[in-house]
């Protein structure tokens, strides 16, 4: 492990936050409200200023596996201040009453973005973590390098983090067996916040890749199911897959790290990914003896 990891950092800000505070964190130089603070309110203006230490702590931790994280200039506000009226004064100290501009409506329009972000950065972080604690320090630094690479050509930032994901994937497919994946990616998940088991595993887990940004329209029907030797196939159909393919191969790493967090009956042995209409056809095989590759997938023609 590498000091406090995100998720406690990110529990530890949690705890502070209330639903009716009238304070929030803001950045004081561009009004956005990153990632942990993003949607939480707080009680006093002493307790927003241990959010605004949690925060910067947990934003130092990404740095630990994104060096280009962005860098905000933390302040509070009490939410009575008159936000748009008029700008943050470049002398303005943090925990200044000075208003920001429009953060409400960045807020509302940088939501989906920052629940994209966030859980793009959790994912990685969970993955590093899990490398922290075997011999893989060449493996890591392939990711990082390879990362800085592909970024150079990235022209959103926002989509710095999607590049962060297809890295780890590559290089978790050129370097390490499908034995070695499946074992990493499930101590990733589970450093990950649980959730309780379900009968409907890839629908759950494709519905919770939605809700952060990564997946559009879905739909998932089960295949077959062999009882007397525990394998079951599930194929989904989906759209707006935010990942992009490389030399022919999808990354599904996210999508195995967040169905192994839902704990399926049977565990996850491999994907098969087929070119649609508007999006892919993604068969996932669960239960059998050996897992194949579960970090990136060749695309097969319809």
């Amino acid at each position: 492990m590498i000091g406090t990891t995100l998720a406690e950092l990110r529990e530890r800000v949690e705890r502070l936050a209330t639903d009716d505070g009238s304070y929030r964190v803001v950045c004081g130089r561009t009004g956005e409200r990153p990632v942990p603070v993003a949607t939480l309110r707080f009680d006093s203006r002493s307790t927003a200023r241990l959010a605004v230490r949690a925060t910067e702590q947990y934003r130092s931790t990404l740095r630990t596996y994104d060096p280009r994280t962005p860098r905000y200039d933390l302040i509070v506000c009490e939410e009575s201040d008159p936000f748009g009226d008029r700008a943050l004064s470049a002398g303005s100290r943090p925990d200044t009453d000075a208003a920001v501009p429009s953060v409400a409506d960045a807020c509302d329009s940088n939501e989906g973005t920052q629940r994209r972000i966030e859980f793009c950065h959790r994912v990685a972080a969970a993955v590093f973590e899990a490398l922290s604690d075997g011999p893989y320090d060449d493996l890591e630094t392939a990711i990082v390098d390879a990362y800085f690479e592909l970024a150079e050509t990235v022209d959103d930032p926002d989509d710095l983090c999607l590049c962060l994901l297809e890295c780890l994937a590559t290089e978790f497919d050129a370097r390490l067996r499908p034995d070695q994946q499946a074992a990493l990616l499930t101590d990733a998940a589970s450093q990950l916040t649980p959730v309780d088991r379900t009968r409907q595993p890839v629908a759950t887990a494709l519905a919770a890749l939605q809700r952060r940004g990564l997946v559009g329209e879905f739909s998932c029907r089960s295949t077959s199911i062999d009882r007397e030797n525990r394998r079951r196939t599930v194929q989904a159909t989906l759209s707006a897959y935010a990942l992009s393919v490389r030399d022919g191969r999808l990354p599904v790493l996210p999508v195995a790290v967040e169905l192994s967090r839902h704990q399926p009956e049977w565990s996850l042995s491999g994907f098969r990914v087929v070119d649609a209409d508007r999006g892919w056809r993604l068969v996932v095989e669960l239960g059998g003896s050996e897992p194949m590759s579960l970090s990136t997938v060749p695309v097969q023609s319809p």
